[in-house]
């Protein structure tokens, strides 16, 4: 009888030190999770496909300018906009972040690919600044460093952990879902994974600003930071011409206005090559008339107080409500 208190001692301590580590080891599975841009993507993990590098740290990539861009880089990617087609957006239909594989795949054939990292973690370590490394992860992941967000202006300071990491996102400036409504459902699956893990498509971000722009595009949604608005555009664009997809009358629209407020000259603007008219040609003056100008959707505000009023500020290109009158910067958002 003496040996049984014995035995139930010895049961327990094994029980005890089973339950420490597994709980040991389901803290790091949580630290080894990140938040993912896409809000309705699963968190995703360190775990990286291929072979694990055996260098000791990564090549960076080349950080888009966060300054704004000369003219001559407007005209640019005016002219590259001018060769996109323009079409209404496509149902959402068969939409899901699968459609573009696996979140932050290193299976890809784009920079960074096949290099034994996650493209979050690519992406972090070509954006931040003062970064230290995880030891042992082959000169992959970032545990901390300094993000100066070209979408606020501000500086935040990132921690890797499972209540920290979700400060820093990693957004698509051509959002996975508008991409979908405008021409990659017609992309293979191997190119929409490249698609979804494209440096140049890609940039680190404050999280929460992340999550308001969602999926919207240039015509619904701009960088706050004004001064990045014009690279913001010019890389979407270069963005929808390498992947052939196309954009909608009213984000055409708004890439126009902002790359025009940057100096460029839009290209359906010049006189160059213009038909002389004939007096038969010629059509009579308008009339004028006092009648309000109703801006879209035949809904009319008179001042930004009275769309306030009403609850519906800021207004966007394409609502009901927004005429050029309200939007004194010509950004495509009225009201702000």
């Amino acid at each position: 009888m003496s040996a049984n208190p014995r035995i139930s001692r010895t049961t327990w301590v094994i029980v005890v030190v089973a339950v420490a580590t597994l709980a040991g080891l389901l803290g790091l599975i949580a630290l080894g999770s990140d938040t993912d841009d896409d809000a309705a993507a699963a968190p995703s993990t360190t775990s990286t496909t291929g072979s694990p590098s055996t260098t000791t740290s990564k090549t960076p990539f080349t950080t888009a300018s966060a300054t704004q861009p000369a003219p001559g880089d407007a005209n640019a990617a005016l002219a590259k906009l001018a060769t996109l087609a323009v079409k209404g957006r496509a149902p959402k239909t068969g939409y899901s972040r699968d459609q573009f594989g696996q979140a932050w795949s290193d299976d890809v054939t784009v920079d960074g690919g096949h290099n034994g990292c996650d493209t979050r973690n690519d992406i972090l370590r070509r954006d931040l600044t003062s970064i230290e490394l995880k030891p042992g992860s082959n000169g992959c992941v970032v545990l901390s460093g300094t993000l100066q967000d070209p979408y606020t202006d501000t500086t935040i300071a990132f921690v890797r952990g499972e209540d920290t990491s979700a400060a820093v996102q990693i957004d698509h400036l051509v959002a996975l879902s508008d991409a979908w409504q405008k021409g990659a459902q017609q992309l293979g699956v191997d190119e929409r994974r490249n698609f979804a893990n494209d440096p140049r498509n890609l940039q680190a971000v404050d999280g929460s600003v992340n999550q308001q722009k969602g999926d919207g595009d240039a015509a619904t949604w701009l960088p706050p930071n004004r001064s990045y608005r014009c690279t913001y555009v010019s890389r979407q664009i270069g963005v929808k011409a390498l992947y052939r997809l196309w954009v909608t009358p009213a984000e055409k629209d708004a890439m126009t206005r902002i790359l025009t407020a940057c100096g460029g000259v839009p290209v359906d603007s010049t006189t160059a090559d213009q038909p002389t008219s004939t007096p038969e040609d010629t059509a009579p003056p308008a009339i004028t008339t006092t009648e309000p100008d109703t801006g879209d959707g035949g809904v009319y505000y008179a001042n930004c107080s009275a769309a306030r009023a009403a609850g519906v500020a800021p207004l966007h290109v394409g609502e009901p409500g927004y005429r050029p009158g309200l939007d004194g910067d010509n950004d495509g958002v009225a009201c702000e």
